[in-house]
């Protein structure tokens, strides 16, 4: 197992429009959340259905299009890498994000269908 790879997937609905954010140095990054759905058969028979939240980030060209394309309930394909980071709060806690870095992904169910 040389040649392990941090790549994932996802297929999911927007939970709000994408935020567009000035790092300065003229970067800029895109930030929105991602919800896939999940669901199983209980011991009991009946369907258990759950929500996970994905936290995406896009630099660059991929951040602009992002911006540009990624609203509230739109249906996206992603693929990326996870990161995990993290940062003291206000009180001095510190504190862990995981996000998806997103190197490319595509509008589902839209005219547009060429991955960004």
């Amino acid at each position: 197992m040389k040649n392990l790879v941090n790549r994932v997937q996802l297929i999911g609905h927007l939970g709000k429009d994408a935020e567009a954010i000035d790092v300065g140095n003229g970067r800029r990054l895109a930030k929105v959340t991602l919800a896939t759905n999940n669901s199983y058969y209980g011991k009991d028979g009946h369907k258990v259905e759950s929500t996970d939240w994905h936290n995406l980030v896009a630099w660059g060209r991929t951040a602009e299009l992002m911006t540009a394309l990624g609203t509230k309930g739109a249906k996206m394909a992603v693929s990326g890498k996870i990161s995990t980071r993290n940062y003291e709060d206000k009180e001095g806690l510190k504190k862990y994000v995981t996000e998806i870095i997103v190197d490319e992904f595509m509008m589902v169910g839209e005219k547009v269908q060429k991955p960004f």
